[in-house]
């Protein structure tokens, strides 16, 4: 039985200019000890896709179709319930860790809030604790440093911080939303070797949702290419990154510059993503790709197997694609 299968899960927004269509019947799968990347450009889907997962949508979203978490449904479940799930089993860490800390409090009161609400333990062992995880995600004098601020933190040691926090319930899965995008690039290393290595040590699943495919290839098993809220594209990294079968992720991976190749003008996809409060009939992307024709904008693609494990969501043959 996998850890986590997400089964025609569809995620939308009532605004006041309409309905906005986030997720569009995504389905996946991942076992424990996974890892597995959801990639795309902003306003894809990815972080929405999270969010559902956890019971984190704001309060206008309403999502419906399956999440089962150990097999247990936990997609819309009760609070009491999610709140079980919540950090003792599934953890999650967000983009920017300034604004998930809490300003006013040191960082050994917000992590050691999280052990007495979860496990009941005393605040002295929860103390304790905090500082025995603040060490093992490599941060200096953690006894004396537990006892700061977030502000008197650089970014890339709240991230670190935050990092700790959602692992001092040895949650199944974590779930990290663009945890290197407001970092530099030397500490986005750091951050990420630091995941691969809390990821073996401690055995559990990871999510990771990013637009940099860079980091994907060095990190992750699996890929999940979503656009417009869907799936165009599902594998393993190395055959996905090696022949992408799919008009988009062709355009993702162009887009990374790359050192073997001299080019005064960076490779982009041309056009903007689709208006979800008015979405495509077929193909969301459309728009943008140079190999649609009619049936692409009329139809919408299924997503069906390209080889074993492969899926695709595309109307063109794959030769026409080269």
């Amino acid at each position: 039985m996998s850890l986590l299968e997400v089964e025609n899960l569809s995620v939308k927004f009532k605004t006041n200019d309409g309905i906005v269509s986030a997720v569009n019947d995504v389905s996946f799968s991942m076992d424990a000890g996974k890892t597995l990347a959801i990639v795309g450009e902003s306003g894809s889907g990815k972080s929405q896709t999270a969010f559902s997962i956890l019971g984190l949508l704001a309060p206008n979203g309403l999502s419906t179709g399956s999440v089962k978490f150990d097999g247990q449904e936990i997609l819309n479940a009760p609070l009491k319930e999610l709140n079980k799930v919540r950090a003792e089993e599934i953890a999650i860490v967000f983009q920017d860790p300034m604004t998930s800390l809490n300003p006013y409090m040191r960082v050994s009161e917000q992590m050691a809030e999280v052990l007495i609400h979860h496990q009941g333990i005393s605040k002295a062992e929860a103390f304790n604790q905090s500082v025995a995880m603040l060490d093992a995600v490599k941060i200096p004098d953690a006894k004396r440093r537990a006892r700061l601020y977030p502000h008197e933190f650089s970014g890339g040691m709240r991230q670190r911080v935050m990092i700790a926090m959602s692992l001092l319930c040895r949650p199944k899965l974590l779930i990290a939303d663009e945890p290197t995008t407001a970092l530099d690039v030397t500490v986005q290393a750091q951050i990420m070797d630091l995941f691969s290595d809390i990821q073996k040590e401690f055995g559990m699943g990871v999510i990771l949702i990013t637009h940099d495919l860079g980091v994907v290839a060095g990190f992750c098993e699996d890929v999940l290419v979503l656009y417009g809220g869907r799936v165009m594209e599902q594998g393993p990294v190395d055959p996905v990154f090696e022949n992408p079968s799919h008009p988009y992720t062709q355009g993702l991976l162009r887009a990374i510059p790359r050192i073997d190749q001299k080019s005064d003008v960076l490779d982009t996809i041309p056009g903007t993503p689709p208006n979800m409060l008015l979405p495509p009939k077929g193909c969301p992307f459309v728009a943008r790709c140079k190999h649609a024709d009619d049936i692409c904008g009329d139809q919408l693609p299924d997503l069906c197997e390209l080889t074993a494990g492969r899926l695709r969501a595309c109307h063109q043959p794959m030769e026409k694609l080269v």
